[in-house]
């Protein structure tokens, strides 16, 4: 019996080992982006038009968790016009025959409607609050501590311009970086092969990164904003997208693209590595900022959707100017 336990005992040590050097509970984890793939990649096969679908709802989701953590710290983000203006540059992008004009005026006109409708600061429903509340009661002690809206008086005002700015930038972060997904699947005639190259190797990146920073790990790269990344990591992370990239293409692209830009995947895997990680670094300082651990908790094992899809909307117009120069 002893013999049966001891086994055992030594897979749990490992795993939670494993779980403290990554910041996850891998097996959550892995299921989860399992279940993502599948329903990425099932949209996919269907029908284009479902992508669309998908990245509007996970957009939404992540404007939400965008909502509760600035609320936390006293900042109001005016959600249902975030909500309608977003689906709606979103959507007009895709389906206009002028993708990228269509896409400008769009975002101008949000800007406006947003930053009209964040001085008003109208708020509805008990919803926000009892979101809060959860969110404040599963921080850590020490992350609200570190937090620079930490105040001894406890309540938090702000200026109106403060909200405005806020959902200005939300605007900036979320809608305008998410339509570069969309506008990538207007060019070329290759959409499924760009939306996995803009979708999946950001996640194939963050993969490489983990494995990478989590076994070989040595030299910290930014310890005061996150201290799990490491340079390692860094070089991970760029094999692993660097490697996504060359299969995307070998399975899209004739001998004739191949032979005159050959060195595009290499590129890719360079500025997907590079940006994303940047991407991770500036919500975490965004995350510790505020003093929260995770954007939310609705993907089990990977935090929120903004923890999820931060590195996937900083590297998109990266990636999507890189398609559309060279042709592919």
């Amino acid at each position: 019996m002893e013999r049966n336990e001891q086994p055992h005992e030594e897979a749990e040590e490992t795993l939670d080992q494993i779980n403290k050097k990554t910041g996850r509970n891998m097996p959550q984890a892995i299921a989860t982006g399992a279940a993502l793939v599948i329903l990425i990649v099932a949209c996919l096969l269907l029908s284009v038009d479902l992508f669309v679908l998908l990245v509007v709802v996970f957009m939404i989701l992540a404007l939400w968790e965008l909502r509760v953590d600035f609320a936390t710290v006293g900042l109001h983000l005016p959600v249902f016009m975030l909500w309608l203006c977003s689906s709606f540059t979103l959507i007009a992008t895709y389906y206009s025959p002028y993708h990228l004009i269509t896409m400008s005026l769009s975002i101008i006109v949000s800007i406006i409607l947003v930053a009209i409708a964040a001085s008003a600061k109208i708020s509805v429903g008990s919803r926000l609050s009892l979101a809060v509340a959860g969110k404040l009661s599963n921080t850590d002690a020490s992350a609200r501590l570190e937090s620079s809206f930490n105040h001894e008086g406890g309540e938090q005002h702000h200026s109106r311009l403060s909200h405005v700015a806020v959902s200005v930038l939300t605007v900036l972060y979320i809608p305008l970086l998410a339509s570069c997904v969309i506008i990538s699947l207007t060019f070329n005639g290759h959409p499924i092969a760009h939306a996995i190259m803009l979708v999946f190797l950001p996640a194939l990146s963050d993969t490489g990164g983990l494995f990478a920073g989590a076994w070989l790990g040595k030299h910290k790269l930014s310890p005061r904003i996150s201290p799990k990344k490491s340079v390692e990591g860094l070089v991970g992370s760029m094999l692993f997208a660097m490697a996504g990239a060359f299969a995307v293409f070998a399975c899209t692209y004739d001998a004739s693209k191949w032979a005159t830009r050959w060195w595009v995947p290499i590129v890719a895997g360079i500025l997907i590595g590079a940006v994303g990680t940047f991407g991770d670094l500036c919500a975490s300082m965004l995350k510790r900022d505020i003093g929260i651990k995770d954007m939310g908790h609705l993907l089990k094992g990977h935090g929120g959707v903004m923890d999820r899809v931060d590195s996937i909307l900083m590297s998109a117009p990266f990636t999507c100017a890189l398609l559309w120069i060279t042709g592919l």
